[in-house]
């Protein structure tokens, strides 16, 4: 299958290389051909993913009309803010005879590409899902998403690794489970893309939080609350939002939690460690390389709920934190004094 890879950062880069170990035809595009010059020259993503060989024959180009025309699948993985202006120029070039729902159910078979959409978090203008933004340009039926515990350092190294791909409609899931299923990368997938897109997006602000008890030396019985009572938040408002309860106890939701709440390539939980030891949002922000979705993610997250009555004090702890500067261990005492309460009754 032709499959052009929109992004050459750590997970544009460990999906082209999943898809090439399948066989498929892969072209990863970047803006900056620079970027891409780099990636060839030294046989290695070096600025995202130092030491995996990317192959010699992976296709590599900085102009979309190179890749996108004849693509049978156009994987999206650009962060949340330029994904739904890329779509409208990747809409442009495919071939599709209509977006949103009406007047796309066809759109398969009158050869509209598969659409992979894998960055996590929310459209910042509209504070809509990435696949609701998307799917004003491109056909809505086309479009899947992929999410679950992935880190691109490990994906790109081969190891084990499982995720979820979900859609609005069955098939788009089903082609983008068999398009990337590998031995080590296996794909499930699920019918609430509502609940997969919200999950993984809310994560991210609770690994934010796991960073700042980390930065603040706290322990592993704080670490299990953290997770626990942030995946409650979630829960709460993914389900508001139309989510289905279960999907937050699957890979989008539980998996994707615990992997970025401990692990050392985890931007968001590294972000939140920096805020923990001292430095301000914009300190920690200028020192990371690669894009924090949970900053942008936790705003919108306390506006969703505020706007839906939903208690969410982590969040809005996180929230008075990065936006207010609010100290984070006046942030932890505030947590900790909160009215008591039953937890289940």
């Amino acid at each position: 299958m032709k499959v052009c890879v929109l992004g050459a950062g750590s997970w544009g880069t460990a999906l082209s290389l999943v898809l090439h170990g399948r066989g498929e035809d892969v072209t990863l595009w970047s803006r900056s051909q620079g970027k891409l010059d780099g990636i060839r020259t030294a046989g290695e993503n070096r600025t995202f993913l130092p030491g995996v060989a990317v192959p010699g024959d992976l296709k590599l180009t900085c102009d979309l009309a190179e890749c996108v025309p004849d693509a049978e699948a156009v994987v999206f993985s650009v962060p949340s803010r330029a994904t739904a202006p890329l779509a409208k120029e990747v809409a442009g070039l495919t071939r599709q005879s209509g977006a949103g729902s009406a007047g796309a159910k066809d759109a398969g078979k009158t050869g509209a590409p598969l659409i992979v959409l894998t960055a996590k978090g929310f459209e910042p203008e509209s504070r809509r899902r990435l696949s609701e933004a998307v799917g004003d340009s491109l056909p809505r039926e086309r479009v899947a998403v992929l999410a679950g515990p992935s880190h691109a350092e490990e994906v790109a190294r081969r190891v084990p690794t499982t995720v979820v791909a979900a859609s609005y409609e069955r098939a788009a899931a089903e082609e983008t489970q068999h398009l990337f299923s590998t031995d080590r990368f296996r794909v499930y997938t699920n019918h609430d893309i509502i609940g997969v897109e919200t999950a993984t997006a809310l994560k991210n602000v609770i690994a934010l939080a796991a960073g700042i008890c980390d930065g603040l030396g706290f322990g592993d019985n704080a670490k299990g609350a953290l997770l626990t009572r942030g995946l409650a938040e979630m829960s709460r408002l993914g389900v508001e939002l139309g989510g289905d309860p279960a999907t937050f106890a699957g890979l989008a939701g539980m998996g994707d939690l615990i992997t970025t709440c401990i692990s050392p390539h985890s931007r968001n939980r590294s972000f939140g460690e920096a805020i923990g030891r001292g430095k301000s949002a914009e300190e920690a922000e200028r020192a990371s390389v690669m894009v924090v979705e949970g900053v942008g993610t936790t705003k919108i997250a306390a506006e969703l709920a505020r706007e839906h009555d939903i208690e969410m004090p982590i969040t809005f702890e996180v929230e008075s934190v990065l936006l207010r500067g609010k100290k984070p261990m006046d942030a932890m005492a505030d947590l900790m004094t909160r009215d008591l309460k039953a937890e289940v009754w």
